[in-house]
């Protein structure tokens, strides 16, 4: 049972948009149905979800039960990068999910990963994120590693933690970037305006992004992105704040495009870290998607000198 008291701050918001707020793993639509469902109470009276909440108001609200997903193998392609004993590094396509949740119970790369290495992967992700040791968003293609046990996941997420993994990604942004290149350091956290998306807020957590131009062309530019940092949405968050979004990005920008193509022109290209096991530095690359070639391909005579 969680147990929260509202202070001044707080004062006439929605009981609904409050807890969704304190509760940034579930959506407002399931916090809005604890509420239907009397599992949220305000001085132990049932409420509605447009109740707005006062001053020392004692709100109870009953633990979300997880939502149990069976998790099944499924012979489904992957570019496979690399694999030895301790891991699997592949080339996740644009639009597949990393693992299984609501709305998306298969056809993640957890369940095509299974198929191929069967009960050898790392259980310290969960039961539902098998060697899932870092993530990428689900229209954001490239390089990813999945751990076969648990001292790789372990050595791995350390290495991270410590910033000792370097991600290199590749983005095409609209707008021509000025700067060749720059550092955006703004903290990102939930929004509070709308709950699916994230946002540079003061209350976030810190959140460090570099790009160099790489391109640019009419209209657009070509960065090379690198993080210190890996919160949700990061880069998308970054760039399309000092407002060069990426293209394609429906969420952080209007998602229309020349190409017609859904889900944001960000490529996770390579991976520069040290084996978990050998100590070898280890340095893999994936190449960029058919279609993200292609639209470098139409640009190429719209390069501008700056």
């Amino acid at each position: 049972m969680e147990k929260y008291i509202v202070e001044k701050e707080n004062v006439n918001k929605r009981i609904d948009a409050f807890l969704a707020n304190k509760n940034p793993e579930q959506s407002r639509v399931a916090i809005q149905r604890l509420i239907e469902n009397k599992k949220v109470l305000v001085n132990g009276k049932k409420i509605k979800p447009s109740y707005k909440i006062q001053e020392n108001d004692e709100i109870t609200m009953e633990e979300i039960e997880p939502v149990e997903v069976a998790l099944k193998a499924q012979e489904i392609p992957l570019d496979i990068i690399y694999e030895d004993k301790d891991i699997i590094v592949v080339n996740k396509p644009k639009g597949m999910v990393v693992h299984p949740g609501n709305g998306n119970p298969d056809g993640t790369l957890v369940n095509a990963i299974m198929a191929i290495c069967k009960d050898s992967l790392s259980g310290i992700g969960g039961e539902i994120r098998p060697g899932i040791v870092h993530r990428l968003d689900k229209d954001t293609s490239g390089i990813i590693i999945v751990a076969k046990n648990d001292k790789a996941h372990i050595n791995l997420s350390e290495q991270i933690k410590d910033h000792k993994v370097k991600k290199t990604y590749i983005a095409l942004v609209k707008g021509i970037v000025k700067e060749n290149t720059a550092t955006i350091n703004m903290p990102i956290g939930r929004s509070e305006k709308d709950r699916i998306k994230m946002a540079v807020t003061k209350k976030g957590k810190e959140a460090i992004t570099h790009f160099k131009v790489l391109k640019r062309y009419d209209k657009y530019t070509l960065l090379q992105v690198n993080i210190e940092t890996g919160r949700t949405h990061q880069i998308r968050v970054h760039l399309s704040q000092i407002g060069y979004p990426i293209v394609g990005d429906e969420v952080y920008s209007k998602g229309k495009n020349e190409w017609n193509i859904k889900g944001q022109c960000l490529h996770a290209k390579s991976l520069e870290f040290v084996h978990p096991t050998t100590g070898e530095k280890m340095y893999l690359e994936a190449p960029l998607p058919e279609y993200f070639e292609k639209i470098l391909g139409e640009l190429k005579n719209r390069e501008r000198e700056f």
